[in-house]
């Protein structure tokens, strides 16, 4: 079934952050970049707000571990933090060449994961972060 697979999801993430990443560039056309961030922030907040209680969820708030409340808080830290970076970088560089930087973060997770989270990588993965990295650098290169 679609609706189990993680690649069915990371396709459709994929799908939307490329969505994103243009209506972004439209979205930040005459306005500060930081209150584009805040109005998106708010619109997910009142979206995603609105799937946990349609779904009943926000009654497991209590079994989150102090441990794992941290970690999501910290998540979030971070979160804002890229948004807010990838906001200012759209509103002063082309679409086409921002998008592809930010997905360096590809590459920066196989290798967070592996110091971090203690996961083994192969040399075809390797090989493979070494492409996407030479892609992105290839795709955000200012054409004359």
């Amino acid at each position: 079934m679609l609706q189990t697979s993680w690649l069915f999801w990371a396709l459709m993430s994929a799908v939307f952050a490329a969505m994103t990443a243009v209506l972004t560039k439209l979205g930040v056309a005459n306005i500060n970049s930081d209150l584009a961030t805040f109005i998106r922030t708010c619109v997910i907040l009142v979206l995603v707000g609105l799937i946990a209680y349609a779904t009943k969820q926000f009654s497991a708030i209590g079994e989150i571990s102090t441990k794992g409340m941290v970690f999501l808080v910290l998540s979030g830290l971070a979160t804002g933090a890229s948004w807010l970076c990838y906001f200012r970088a759209m509103s002063l560089g082309q679409a086409s060449q921002v998008a592809p930087i930010d997905k360096l973060s590809v590459v920066l997770v196989a290798i967070f994961s592996v110091v971090l989270l203690g996961e083994k990588l192969s040399m075809v993965n390797w090989m493979g972060i070494g492409l996407i990295t030479v892609g992105v650098i290839l795709v955000s290169l200012q054409s004359s």
